[in-house]
């Protein structure tokens, strides 16, 4: 995976557009903790018995993404690409895992996440799912905090690693 470039979030501008350019800095943080790994090092687990690794965390957050903008804001049908339901932990078991996988579906996912947020109309549009009531702001909101909370993550695995640290 070649290094990721990450353009900082802008220190002025509308909601939309700060929310949308640190979604997009955190995605491409988690891009640059995993950038140069090979396949063994992004299937290493951080503390066994825990599953956490850098490949399950990808794996995690493509359904992550798949969820919030397929199945919640868009209403698809979609289902889950690894997981057979909402607490299945089946991404982070990645001993078998293909890493090209992995980033393939994770950058799909990102993108169709792009393109359903483009398409809506503003901050303040409302999908139902499960009985409850989300906007896009919360949405994009929650996927800041999703990513910031596996950066975290995915820093320290890193380090442990290979020394690797910073933003």
């Amino acid at each position: 995976m070649d290094e990721p470039t990450r353009t900082p979030p802008p220190l002025t501008g509308d909601e939309r557009s700060t929310l949308t350019a640190f979604l997009q800095w955190h995605r491409d943080t988690f891009a640059q903790k995993c950038a140069g790994l090979t396949t063994d090092q992004l299937r290493e687990r951080a503390v066994p018995p825990s599953a956490l690794s850098l490949l399950g965390l990808v794996r995690h957050l493509a359904e992550v993404e798949r969820s919030w903008f397929r199945r919640v804001l868009n209403g698809e049908d979609c289902g889950f690409r690894w997981k057979k339901h909402r607490k299945d932990q089946t991404p982070f078991e990645v001993a078998t895992a293909d890493p090209g996988e992995a980033f393939a579906a994770w950058h799909e996912e990102c993108a169709g996440a792009r393109r359903l947020e483009e398409a809506t109309p503003s901050l303040d549009t409302t999908t139902e799912f499960e009985g409850v009531t989300y906007s896009l702001r919360w949405i994009l909101v929650h996927m800041i905090e999703e990513y910031a909370r596996h950066n975290g993550h995915a820093d320290l695995l890193r380090e442990r690693l290979d020394g690797t640290t910073g933003a």
